[in-house]
């Protein structure tokens, strides 16, 4: 992008001038005037490093406050805090004026009609974003693209963001199966607390990939948000195009791409009519939103285009959310199995007990009879030398009884199966 087309500083900083260059064409910005220190910066308005690539393809390292950013992007300030490191926030795509927001996992961006301003990271996700976006940009530099900047930065973000949420379910569909797998087999301590963990990660995923899918179904069902996300139109529309430059725009196919054929054609006939129609909505609601309301009563047959790029990603999200939902089935599934398998086990341990139970009990009555004869009192029986042996053969017979006879009580109530 040329000069005249940056906006965060008096002049880009390039990649290979030192970061300390950068700071001295901040420190004006900074400057405490209340303090004694020259260099001394403002609390909440510390310089962050960002990355800025434009359409053309061109990276700038850059070093931003927070206070410039919104002021050329027209954002508050809760929506930069989206962006902030230190936070952590659910994945978040927003439309605004001048700028798109994007949150989706480890990609913290500002998309405008024009450049892409992106956390500097060492995350892999973001040098992926970084490098694809630029290899792209530089691909197609000198050929038509029926997407404008800004959707093909967006769709670059999705595309990434759905393909790692993906690669991370197909992680944990590898480590979780046979784990699973040995759990059905084998059932102890060790495997339950692997099976444990897993799942703890597996509900973690689960509610990141909800969250990008409800979050791009929120924007296909409003069509205000979709038609708030056309930047390159206001754009466009704001600098006094009338319909008929903007077609011409549309199929001018030179070095510079403004708007491709199928973006979105503002019904107004003429810049005067814009105006009136700008100060007709100036008396209704805030200026603020009065290009959200111009932007959505464009028509449906402008947020098509948009609404069928979200679309794809969300069909591409939801096969993801249904395989998340596949595995934890069979998480659930083998719980089951394995519950199964202990009310079985406690089955024959309950009907092992009542098993001893009646035999301790058969054993308990012999004991008795045995006991009582072993005493040493004065009866006529211990007159026959073999009477004790027939008492203890008659008393084991009839305890013997006894235990069958418990046995198929138990049968005949169902007990358990013998």
């Amino acid at each position: 992008m040329d000069e005249s087309q940056g906006h965060f500083l008096p002049s880009d900083v390039p990649e290979s001038v030192p970061s300390n260059n950068s700071e001295r064409l901040n420190s004006g910005v900074h400057v405490n005037p209340g303090s004694g220190f020259p260099g001394a910066k403002k609390r909440g308005h510390s310089s962050r490093s960002w990355i800025k690539i434009d359409q053309d393809g061109n990276v700038k390292i850059l070093e931003l406050d927070k206070a410039r950013i919104m002021r050329q992007c027209s954002l508050p300030s809760r929506d930069l805090r989206l962006l902030d490191p230190l936070f952590i926030y659910p994945s978040t795509i927003l439309g605004r004026e001048k700028a798109i927001v994007v949150n989706l996992e480890q990609i913290r961006c500002i998309i405008t009609a024009e450049e892409v301003i992106l956390m500097n990271s060492l995350d892999i996700n973001v040098v992926q974003y970084k490098s694809e976006l630029c290899k792209r940009l530089l691909t197609n530099k000198d050929q038509a693209d029926d997407l404008p900047f800004e959707f093909r930065a967006l769709e670059l973000a999705l595309e990434l963001t759905c393909m790692s949420l993906d690669a991370k379910v197909k992680e944990l569909e590898m480590e979780i199966y046979p784990v699973l797998d040995e759990l059905a087999s084998s059932i102890n301590t060790f495997n339950l607390e692997r099976v444990r963990r897993l799942k703890g990660h597996l509900l973690a995923l689960t509610q990141r990939v909800q969250k990008v899918r409800d979050e791009l179904e929120h924007l296909m069902d409003d069509d205000g948000d979709m038609a708030e996300m056309y930047l390159t139109e206001k754009k466009l529309r704001s600098e006094g195009n009338t319909p008929s430059e903007l077609n011409a725009l549309t199929n001018f196919s030179g070095g510079t791409r403004l708007v491709s054929k199928s973006a979105p054609v503002s019904p107004v006939a003429s810049t005067n009519g814009a105006q009136r129609l700008q100060r007709a909505f100036s008396s209704i609601v805030p200026s603020s939103k009065q290009g959200s309301l111009i932007s959505s009563s464009n028509g449906g047959e402008n947020i098509e285009q948009l609404e069928m790029l979200l679309e794809a990603y969300f069909v591409v999200i939801d096969h993801t959310l249904s395989k998340l939902f596949s595995l934890k089935e069979y998480i659930d599934d083998t719980e089951d199995l394995i519950n199964i398998k202990l009310g079985n086990v406690q089955n024959h341990l309950i009907q092992f007990e009542l098993l001893l139970t009646a035999a301790t009990f058969v054993a308990t009555i012999f004991a008795a009879v045995a006991g009582v004869f072993g005493m040493n009192f004065a009866a006529s029986i211990f007159d026959y030398p073999s009477a004790f042996s027939w008492v203890l053969v008659i008393t084991g017979a009839g305890c013997g009884l006894l235990y069958f006879s418990f046995v198929l009580y138990f049968r005949y109530k169902k007990v358990f199966p013998l």
